[in-house]
């Protein structure tokens, strides 16, 4: 039953990817090396997602030309590591499917345990592709196969990350914004929350509503920030 609900959404969503493709058809990739970062400001970054009592006991991990790669292991099951625009929403909302091509994008983020389990490697292989120069068309087709093929953990329940870094850089329009807590709900839709509005200090579901990679984002407030400390 699940698996005919999840085929369902996706054709429909699928449905409506040509004419956000045709918004990416002038967009490209910059050279990888756009997208690297020096390695202790990278751990510093990745750091920063979350407070020391979860960051300080982590596994870190920084990108390499082959992916992320571990580079201090941890001791609490939670992993942090800073996303780039390869980790854009997969379907909606469309026009942020071409942050994928964005090189100054720096997303630290720390997932807690379960989220580790269940999230990471979706986010793994949605870089891992975004690597090879895939279009957002491309990425969500190779996310789809994996997903139903199983090559993917199934989401099976809700998992949490923190994204409280002072540094992020979410984009064009967004930047610092706040400090804020990712939620991965599958299947969860905005009116299950109360139809707040997209990037209000409320919260709302921000990416892929109603399929299993669904995101809500509740933000905190601004004093929780954690700034980068260098080692």
């Amino acid at each position: 039953m699940e698996m005919k609900r999840y085929r369902y959404v996706l054709s429909f969503l699928l449905a409506g990817l040509g004419a956000a493709g045709m918004n990416a058809q002038g967009a490209k990739y910059q050279p990888l090396s756009e997208y690297m970062m020096a390695r202790d400001a990278e751990i510093a970054l990745a750091k920063s997602a979350a407070p020391e009592s979860i960051s300080g006991h982590a596994t870190i991990k920084v990108l390499t030309a082959s992916g992320f790669q571990i580079t201090q292991d941890g001791d609490n099951g939670s992993v942090c590591m800073v996303m780039r625009g390869f980790s854009a929403p997969t379907y909606t909302p469309a026009q942020f499917r071409e942050i994928v091509y964005d090189p100054t994008i720096r997303a630290p983020i720390c997932f807690t345990a379960p989220a580790a389990r269940m999230v990471l490697p979706y986010y793994e292989l949605r870089s891992k592709l975004g690597m090879e120069s895939k279009t957002p068309d491309q990425i969500a087709e190779g996310l789809q196969a994996a997903y139903v093929k199983g090559k993917l953990p199934r989401r099976d329940g809700v998992s949490f990350a923190y994204m409280w870094s002072a540094d992020q850089n979410l984009g064009p329009g967004f930047g610092h914004w706040h400090p804020h807590m990712m939620i991965f709900t599958p299947y969860y839709d905005n009116s299950m929350l109360g139809d707040n509005e997209f990037g209000s200090p409320l919260p709302q579901v921000t990416d892929d509503a109603g399929t299993p990679f669904t995101v809500i984002v509740i933000p905190v407030d601004h004093k929780l920030a954690i700034k980068a400390q260098a080692r």
